[in-house]
């Protein structure tokens, strides 16, 4: 019983949190209207598909060495 009202207690505390940083949020303009209006916009989209396109060339390369790796070996899948 006093675990339920332990959680209970804890819960109330997150919600009303959550709910108070919403609230205060919605006073400021938010980070990307920001860059949208200074036209900075473009330039975090255009980092942030560099780093997905390399993150993604990195995967690939290093499965078709463990491929490679795994051929040699002689193990199978």
């Amino acid at each position: 019983m006093l675990y339920k009202r332990f959680l209970a207690l804890v819960l109330s505390v997150f919600v009303s949190a959550i709910a108070m940083a919403q609230d205060a949020a919605a006073d400021k303009p938010e980070m990307a209207d920001a860059f949208r209006a200074d036209g900075k916009i473009y330039v975090v989209v255009t980092v942030l598909g560099l780093v997905f396109v390399g993150l993604a060339v990195y995967l690939i390369m290093i499965d078709r060495k463990v491929s490679k790796l795994e051929k040699q070996a002689g193990i199978k899948k």
